[in-house]
């Protein structure tokens, strides 16, 4: 079962942001485009004189052909957090003041299911040879697709923590308005 990880890309803020919006957002993401997600981990520190520590690791994954899986792992790292109550528009709104730190790494899984390695001696031959002839084909298309998925979603991160422009260079490659 080869693995062709990508990444990381990484975003990094401090400031106010609305991490309810971040958390939901990244989620609808997910959904959208057939991921499923998955917190692996969840950790807080009880906070100190700086604010409080958060952890989080999330996974997506999906299944695109009967051979190939995409993964991406997401870890958030906040620290010296401290929710505020900020008033836009005549409405309270609860905001996070902090530092952020994303990480996201990319797997590209062949032969997720594990066939070939049921098959025996033969069975993994044949995956390697059908591995082989198929290589130029699983990086161009899978591999390049998985990269500009997750180039997609830091392009929504960042425009949700407002870091960037309201459209990005990789919007048009995969073909989507």
């Amino acid at each position: 079962m080869p693995k062709d990880i990508l990444g990381p890309i990484i975003v990094r803020y401090a400031g106010l942001f609305d991490l309810d919006t971040l958390y939901s957002s990244i989620i609808d993401w997910a959904k959208n485009y057939g991921y499923m997600w998955h917190e692996k981990s969840y950790k807080h520190k009880i906070p100190s004189v700086l604010g409080a520590e958060q952890e989080l690791d999330w996974e997506l994954s999906k299944n695109v052909t009967e051979y190939i899986k995409y993964v991406i792992k997401i870890r958030l790292l906040l620290t010296e957090m401290t929710e505020l109550e900020v008033n836009t528009g005549g409405k309270t709104k609860q905001l996070t003041s902090g530092r952020l730190y994303l990480t996201m790494n990319g797997v590209v899984e062949w032969d997720w299911q594990k066939r070939f390695e049921k098959g025996g001696r033969l069975g993994k031959w044949l995956g390697k040879m059908y591995e082989r002839a198929t290589q130029k084909e699983l990086e161009s298309i899978y591999m390049d697709t998985l990269w500009y998925r997750m180039w997609n979603l830091q392009g929504m991160i960042k425009k949700i923590l407002d870091l960037q422009t309201k459209k990005h260079a990789f919007k048009e490659y995969l073909g989507e308005s």
